[in-house]
């Protein structure tokens, strides 16, 4: 299990830790599942090579679904959580919470610019867990 500690929204690369891990297995071919423990953020796979890329992701997906704050969400009734709790949500119900990818002579089979993310959709620190598993 990987643990990701996010600052707030944004998406937190962590293509280096995968690798490491399927390293650590031994691994040849097979496949590498991504399993995040969480409904207020989701996994990507995004460009790596430009950072405006993640802000511009994360100010999409702000924009998008705003926080319940926003007149444009005023039909939101689950607010206990705060503002951004059901936005996240959202997101989370847009994007995905599990992946793989495809492993051969023992590295994932990334394209060139391609990086693995968390993205957290909630505006304050959280520690997120991350299961991976590889089977062979």
């Amino acid at each position: 299990m990987l643990t990701v500690s996010t600052r707030g929204r944004g998406l937190y690369e962590f293509t280096r830790e995968a690798q490491l891990f399927v390293q650590a297995c031994d691994a040849g071919e097979g496949l590498l599942t991504l399993f995040v423990r969480h409904t207020s953020c989701s996994l990507l796979i995004q460009e790596n090579a430009d950072p405006d890329v993640k802000a511009d992701l994360a100010e999409f997906f702000h924009r998008l679904v705003p926080p319940t704050s926003d007149r444009s969400m005023g039909w939101v009734t689950h607010t206990m959580e705060g503002p951004d709790d059901m936005p996240a949500h959202i997101k989370s119900a847009l994007t995905i919470t599990s992946m793989g990818i495809p492993v051969s002579g023992g590295k994932m089979v990334l394209g060139t610019w391609q990086g693995i993310y968390l993205f957290e959709h909630r505006d304050h620190p959280h520690l997120r867990e991350i299961v991976m598993h590889f089977s062979a």
